[in-house]
């Protein structure tokens, strides 16, 4: 499999180039050259293996024989070994036919987990062979940060510097970050919002002297082998529900618009997925470039589900090229556009097209704690902010009641304790292995939000 660069002016690498460098040298963003297809026969062959199993068929087409099929099976067996739940993704049922997808039963309690679990023994396996050493620099607006160190910490192959708004993250979420204290592990909280910090990391990315000096690489959403990852856990919900033989519809709350994305590669790749509902907050950059067509970027607006506050969505240029069929240049324009101008508009006939395969909806903070309170009255079950942005777009949003609707419940209700005890008047406690978090010492460094400064630090530090 080769990848090729959204922007069409970086060279084609494979799998394994990909995972260490993140973000293309031309700014964009990797994706595959073609998308491999799998058969109904296929995954109804789906039906009863592991989810090791199903991850293994999911992605191969995508990493082998780069890794050999052995040793991908056994990073898989790895990743997945550390979530509390026997089926590390399982299914609960909210509705007659309405369901959300748990995908917090990681180590640190996020999706993320997911994808980084796995890409952190894919970066040990591949610079362990290389006999490489690299240095991660991520943005987080919660949850990316606490799954990327955790992936990351003690091992030799890697630094990791995560930055992270400073006050806007909730303090579990800070403290599963801070209270890491390996020696390989920086945490930076920086004096502005996400898009500060991730407007940052791009910056070094684009500063190819620096990217090479510090051997540089990302495990943010920019990287393509987390979107991979991610498109695992579309095809087993799924098949638990009945496909092939029916539709499957999924309501994804989405920021940076990289979990969603992954479900839109599960259909390319043929799995009958019938709506796909981008669910935001009142951060909705996404909703509004889906329903009009325009993408303006605006002020960020501090919301009970943080890790959604976000205007620049990177995944969204992986969908562009999508959308304009593979023409480098004209994501090159639109992303010329948002540079300059701060925005930019999709083409009539390319809003169309992503009409059809996308749903988009906001959904306010009154509706969202709304919806924490229905939730647990009707069925006894605590869920977070972000989990409830997507019930309550699913809600809106239903084309086929006679369809299963699942919304992606993307972190454990205890990472946002305060909100789901306002209005379920239920604490949710943090699970055993972290019930202590509160009592642990924090280690971390403030930046003002200036580039020379953090590249200063990242020096200093290596």
């Amino acid at each position: 499999m080769k990848y090729v660069s959204t922007r069409g002016q970086a060279p084609e690498l494979g799998f394994e180039d990909v995972l260490l460098t993140g973000l293309a040298r031309d700014g964009g963003l990797y994706v595959p050259a073609e998308i491999p297809q799998f058969s109904k026969d296929d995954i109804r062959s789906f039906f009863g293996l592991s989810y090791e199993q199903v991850a293994f068929r999911v992605m191969k087409p995508f990493v082998c024989p780069e890794i050999s099929e052995d040793d991908f099976q056994e990073i898989i067996a790895k990743a997945y070994s550390s979530f509390r739940h026997k089926t590390v993704v399982p299914l609960a049922q909210t509705g007659s036919n309405d369901w959300i997808l748990e995908l917090f039963h990681g180590p640190t309690l996020a999706f993320k987990d997911v994808a980084l679990q796995l890409v952190g023994h894919l970066f040990d396996h591949v610079l362990t062979k290389r006999g490489r050493k690299v240095t991660i620099v991520g943005a987080t607006s919660g949850d990316t940060g606490s799954a990327a160190i955790e992936c990351i910490k003690d091992r030799e192959c890697a630094e990791i510097f995560m930055l992270h708004p400073k006050g806007l993250v909730s303090d579990v979420q800070r403290r599963q970050m801070t209270t890491v204290m390996s020696s390989n592990v920086h945490n930076l909280a920086v004096d502005g919002n996400f898009d500060d910090c991730q407007a940052m990391v791009k910056a070094l990315f684009n500063d190819h002297a620096f990217r090479d000096e510090i051997t540089l690489s990302a495990v943010n959403s920019i990287n393509w082998a987390r979107v991979m990852a991610q498109i695992v856990y579309y095809f087993t919900s799924a098949v638990s529900l009945g496909a092939p033989e029916r539709e499957i519809s999924y309501s994804v709350p989405t920021g940076n618009f990289g979990d969603i994305y992954a479900g839109y590669v599960a259909k390319k790749m043929g799995l009958p997925i019938k709506q796909l509902i981008v669910a935001t907050n009142r951060n909705d950059i996404l909703t509004r470039v889906l329903t009009t067509g325009d993408y303006t970027i605006g002020s960020v607006s501090p919301t009970i589900s943080p890790s959604m506050d976000i205007q620049v969505s990177s995944n969204f240029e992986r969908l562009l090229f999508n959308l304009y069929d593979g023409q480098a240049d004209q994501v090159r324009r639109l992303m010329d556009d948002l540079s300059q101008s701060g925005s930019f508009t999709i083409g009539g006939p390319e809003l169309e097209k992503a009409q059809k395969i996308f749903d988009a909806i906001q959904v306010g903070e009154e509706a969202t704690e709304a919806t924490i309170r229905k939730i647990f009255e009707r069925t006894d079950q605590l869920i977070d902010p972000h989990t409830a942005v997507g019930v309550r777009a699913a809600e809106l949003k239903n084309a086929d009641p006679a369809t299963p609707m699942v919304t992606l419940s993307t972190a454990h209700p205890a990472k946002f304790p305060e909100a789901v005890e306002k209005v379920t008047g239920q604490h949710p406690a943090l699970p055993a292995h972290m019930a202590d978090l509160f009592e642990r010492e924090e280690k971390y460094d403030l930046l003002d939000h200036d580039l020379d400064a953090l590249k200063s630090y990242i020096r200093t530090s290596l």
